[in-house]
């Protein structure tokens, strides 16, 4: 699939072909649900938890005798019945993580990729670099090529002032190559990569 190159102004300068490995995989949509629940899963903290009638502090004496006062009968004040008393079937702590092997882990995201050029939402610019971090520039750069829609840029290594320009930025997010996810992918409207990014990818995507 062959894409325009444009530079920072929004100019076509060159094409290139994009590895058909990668940008024109199978789109398994199956596939591409069951990694995003494992990366949505796998960032739960689990650490939530209340305490049983066993953990509270207190309920060592019985409320009041067990018969002749007409009331019901209890023999803890830390029941989960009583203001103050312990939780019955509260949540506790527990591991959400899940599993996927890292060959569907990967074509999972050859999927995503597939579905972002099939739908000519890959924007390919000859080289991203800013001279300085300028937020109100990178806003002007990225209504110049992607518009008015959310934008993930990829990066192929630390570009400390385009991460800065961006960083302030609601509908735009910068996210390595390396560190490439479904989430990410499918969560942005437009994707904004150098030239350089696609061989970065196809090193550990296109094997």
């Amino acid at each position: 699939m062959k894409v325009d190159v444009i530079d920072i102004k929004g100019k076509k300068i060159d094409t290139t072909e994009l590895p058909p490995q990668i940008f024109e995989a199978p789109i398994k949509r199956d596939l591409m649900h069951q990694a995003l629940v494992r990366q949505l899963a796998n960032a739960r903290l689990g650490t939530h938890k209340t305490k049983s009638r066993g953990e509270v502090r207190g309920g060592g004496a019985k409320p009041w005798r067990q018969k002749g006062t007409g009331r019901a009968r209890h023999g803890s004040r830390r029941s989960p019945i009583w203001v103050g008393g312990g939780g019955a079937h509260t949540p506790r702590p527990r591991d959400y993580s899940k599993k996927m092997p890292r060959k569907m882990r990967r074509a999972a995201l050859c999927s995503a990729l597939s579905v972002k050029a099939a739908q000519n939402e890959i924007i390919v610019l000859d080289k991203f670099s800013m001279a300085a971090p300028k937020t109100k520039e990178m806003i002007e750069v990225i209504n110049r090529i992607a518009g008015q829609a959310s934008t993930l840029i990829i990066l192929p290594g630390e570009n400390t002032n385009v991460e800065l320009s961006a960083r302030n930025l609601q509908k735009v997010k910068t996210l390595r190559a390396n560190y490439l996810n479904i989430r990410d992918l499918l969560g942005y409207e437009r994707l904004v990569m150098p030239l350089d990014v696609l061989d970065v990818i196809q090193s550990y995507l296109g094997s």
